[in-house]
């Protein structure tokens, strides 16, 4: 079984977000960028069938040289092979044409990605990827096993959880539950020496054009102030909730 594991390059979660150029642009200047941990969810999933039923696992991302330092941690945890298509990416259907491509020439059986990236939390490229390679498509996903060619895969549904059954080839988006937290790998020394010498193929983007373009950021508005009502004056809280907040 040919896995490809599709990987985004995010800012660290504790990282503190700023915009310059008139908020038009991200401010990259010390960030800490990481696997996006919902991509790193689904690298673990791939690892087990690695182990398991002898998978080999190539590791995709679309990006700039910037982020070849997590396709070689994504090596490190147990990736075969990585590839960086050279674009960087400011649109998701451009990324979700350009994953796709390497899909189709790669004639890959299982298609890994987290169900969204958690920088700009479209949750697009996954079933994008899916209608444009028309493989089949589950979103959300919390289990997954294959056994040959049949797939049985648990999806999160409001209220609950959903069983399914698919075949191969198809494009599954996970999130937590597909694996837990304690079960994400830590790169080893030996695994860091061995990424060294793992193939990582930079190939050119068959399109540049984006059909969407970013015109500005905004940051949320700081909380306001609160304002503490005494549990026996009734009044002054419905008095509240009625001219202030207008919740009644």
């Amino acid at each position: 079984m040919k896995i490809l594991v599709c990987i985004s390059h995010v800012p660290d979660t504790t990282s503190k977000i700023n915009f310059v150029e008139n908020d038009t642009k991200f401010d990259m200047n010390g960030i800490q960028f990481v696997i996006n941990p919902y991509d790193e969810f689904c690298l673990t999933r791939a690892m087990w069938f690695k182990e398991k039923q002898g998978a080999t696992i190539t590791v995709l991302n679309v990006g700039n040289t910037t982020t070849e330092s997590t396709l070689r941690k994504a090596l490190a945890i147990g990736a075969d092979d990585a590839i960086r298509v050279n674009l960087e990416p400011k649109d998701g259907l451009s990324v979700a044409k350009e994953i796709a491509a390497i899909v189709k020439n790669g004639n890959y059986d299982l298609v890994l990605a987290g169900r969204e990236s958690i920088d700009y939390n479209g949750g697009m490229v996954p079933g994008m990827v899916a209608s444009l390679v028309d493989y089949h498509f589950v979103n959300g996903c919390v289990d997954i096993e294959v056994e040959g060619n049949s797939v049985k895969l648990v999806r999160e549904i409001d209220g609950g959880n959903e069983t399914l059954s698919s075949t191969l080839p198809m494009v599954v988006a996970g999130q937590k539950g597909i694996v837990e937290e304690k079960d994400l790998r830590i790169p080893n020394m030996r695994g860091i020496m061995m990424a060294r010498q793992k193939p990582l193929q930079v190939v050119e983007p068959i399109t540049s054009k984006n059909a969407t373009e970013v015109q500005s950021y905004q940051k949320p508005l700081p909380k306001g102030a609160v304002k503490l009502v005494n549990a026996d004056n009734i009044d002054g809280l419905i008095n509240l909730l009625h001219n202030e907040a207008k919740v009644i």
